[in-house]
């Protein structure tokens, strides 16, 4: 008899940076979170109000470096060129027999630093680099599946595949 409940959990990342592993580099990768900007609809003849979606809000992404690398500061200093980084975890399904599957979550990301730090030091204490990133596309894929994509400067979202702005790009002769 299969278990009633299954348990997910993701417990651990590798960040890539332009292609590149930074394993043991990145302390803490905080992925963006995507907000919809939505405006408020009333008129004449409705009994309510209603918000409904306008677009986006900035996204913005947090890591914080394990420690100083040398290599990773001209990336991460250019505000005029993009970076390409990926999130890549291992996601656990468990059960009451224990783990029954592990399959790849990866939060694909572009966009420009707009934060950099040369380390907040302590006396005894391992000193923090802290950066944030401007998020212009996020694509999240779990186990070879695309279930969402944002491309705010291309105007794309999809979820699970559907493009949500096929119809608003002809509209507007994108």
């Amino acid at each position: 008899m299969s278990s009633l409940i299954q348990v997910n959990r993701l417990v651990n990342c590798n960040v890539y940076m332009n292609g590149s592993s930074m394993l043991g580099r990145c302390e803490e990768a905080k992925v963006p979170a995507v907000k919809y900007v939505m405006a408020e609809h009333k008129a004449l003849g409705m009994v309510g109000k209603v918000d409904l979606f306008a677009g986006l809000d900035k996204m913005e992404a947090d890591f914080k470096w394990a420690s100083f690398y040398p290599e990773v500061l001209p990336v991460i200093a250019d505000p005029f060129t993009a970076v390409a980084l990926q999130v890549r975890g291992s996601l656990q399904t468990w059960d009451d027999s224990g783990l029954i599957a592990e399959t790849a979550l990866v939060v694909h990301l572009k966009g420009l630093f707009k934060e950099i730090s040369f380390g907040d030091y302590k006396m005894l204490t391992p000193a923090e680099f802290p950066s944030k990133f401007n998020v212009t596309y996020v694509k999240c894929v779990s186990d070879g599946t695309e279930l969402y994509e944002v491309d705010v400067l291309s105007n794309i979202l999809k979820v699970s595949g559907v493009d949500l702005l096929a119809t608003y790009r002809a509209n507007i002769g994108a």
